[in-house]
């Protein structure tokens, strides 16, 4: 990666100046409250809102509890690691009407900046601190020895000192051994929210229902329907990891790989207009205005989509299957 810092680049001290205070202990908030106390960061509190199911896991790994306004009267910095868009409402009601003067904020996303669901004053630090990977991932690659790669941002510098805390946090989480680069919120939040949506989420499980009802038209037992066009991305996704798209291809049959260069270009095309539309959607605001509403709407449309994936004929195989392999 062009330009990243590693571990011996970077000072650990403008973090070790600050109290931290973390919202939220999810698998965002707690791995990385394990991991930056792992390296060093002692004054570390956890806020949760009252009656929080989180409280008694975060007692238990030892940390000080308190409350969202607790926090952001005590703490030099808050990382702001619940959902991203429950973060406009707990901004406005619990941060900034308590917050301490000069008060930092890090966000491990760009969306509530992108997307305007904050509005920060003139004397806070902005900071994204993103370690590219699922939450869990950050403390499960730390205690490997290892780290995610991490990419920062200053949305603004009220400290003098933004940049160096953004990659002393991101050193905490372990990313420094893997590298840091540079990023802006813009572009972490459509590289995000596209790469979830297009490709690794919504394109991804698409592309495994329509083969799964394909098979099942043309005659195929719905278990081997299952096992060719969901079960198996496990091992196509790990040859990727490790080894790129040209490497997988080169680990996989010469027929399967003959194949799938005839079939790329056809699907390439198909779902070209459908990217388009859907960076459209992200840059123009459109999509997160939809999603904080849904949000609002205790989300009841999320709610609805989830129902109508899980009641596809393909669950019921793939539960099945997975008894059978001893995986549930």
């Amino acid at each position: 990666m062009q330009g990243a810092l590693y571990e011996a680049d970077i000072d650990m001290a403008p973090l070790h100046r600050r109290q931290l205070a973390i919202i939220g202990y999810g698998n965002h908030g707690r791995s990385h409250a394990l991991n930056l106390r792992d390296y060093g960061v002692t004054d570390i509190l956890i806020a949760l809102r009252d009656g929080s199911p989180s409280r008694e896991k975060a007692e238990a790994d030892g940390f000080e509890v308190v409350g969202l306004g607790e926090a952001a009267a005590r703490a030099d910095l808050i990382s702001l690691l619940a959902a991203d868009e429950a973060h406009g409402a707990i901004w406005s009601n619990h941060i900034l009407p308590n917050r301490k003067a000069g008060q930092g904020l890090v966000l491990c996303h760009g969306f509530s900046i992108e997307y305007g669901l904050i509005t920060p004053p003139a004397d806070c630090d902005v900071i994204l601190a993103a370690a590219k990977g699922p939450g869990g991932a950050v403390r499960e690659s730390y205690l490997k020895g290892g780290g995610l790669v991490g990419f920062r941002a200053v949305h603004q510098d009220a400290s003098g000192e933004a940049d160096a805390i953004a990659l002393a946090y991101l050193k905490g989480l372990g990313c420094g051994r893997a590298g840091i680069g540079e990023t802006s919120f813009r572009e972490e939040a459509l590289a995000d929210i596209l790469g979830e949506q297009a490709v690794l989420v919504g394109g991804m499980c698409a592309l495994a229902r329509e083969g799964y009802e394909a098979l099942i038209r043309a005659g195929i037992s719905p278990a081997m329907a299952y096992i060719d066009t969901v079960h198996e991305l496990k091992y196509i996704a790990e040859l990727i990891h490790t080894r790129g798209i040209a490497g997988m291809y080169a680990a996989i049959s010469d027929t399967a790989e003959f194949g799938a260069h005839g079939v790329e270009g056809k699907i390439g095309a198909a779902v070209r207009p459908v990217f388009d539309e859907i960076v459209k959607d992200v840059t123009s605001g459109d999509f997160a205005r939809r999603w904080v509403a849904d949000f609002e709407k205790d989300r009841a449309g999320l709610h609805a989509a989830r129902a109508r994936a899980g009641n596809h004929p393909l669950e019921a195989t793939g539960r099945e299957l997975r008894k059978a392999l001893g995986l549930e």
